[in-house]
């Protein structure tokens, strides 16, 4: 059986407040001005390595933040995690329920960055 859509915007909206619930995906969330390795991010919130894999796919689950992955001439291409929104709002339905919407950011990508999207799919599909 499939999902009404009010069961999968619930789960969305579980997965966002969640997220935003907890204070080491707070501070990815906040350290994310300009797009930045898992490395980077570790060294930036001072949380272990194995931990922030695990906060950025709650994250990325969660539509807050999106992959990318910088290809380079040399074969070591690095995965890039950005912010993927720009505004969040929770609020109170009248059936006292939790609510959000994600606000997401318009983009106009280049050709070097379709490139990183397809290798991107590319390896998620490998």
């Amino acid at each position: 059986m499939g999902e009404s859509p009010s069961q999968r915007a619930d789960d969305v909206d579980e997965q966002v407040l969640s997220a935003l619930g907890d204070d080491p995906s707070r501070a990815i969330l906040e350290a994310l001005s300009e797009p930045m390795t898992a490395n980077e991010l570790a060294t930036e919130c001072d949380i272990p390595l194995s931990t922030m894999y695990r906060k950025l796919e709650r994250l990325s689950e969660a539509g807050l933040v999106s992959e990318s992955t910088a290809i380079r001439a040399s074969g070591q291409h690095t995965t890039r995690y950005a912010l993927d929104f720009t505004e969040i709002t929770v609020w109170l339905t009248d059936g006292n329920r939790l609510q959000t919407t994600v606000d997401r950011p318009e983009t106009t990508a280049t050709a070097d960055q379709r490139l990183e999207e397809l290798w991107t799919k590319i390896r998620e599909e490998i």
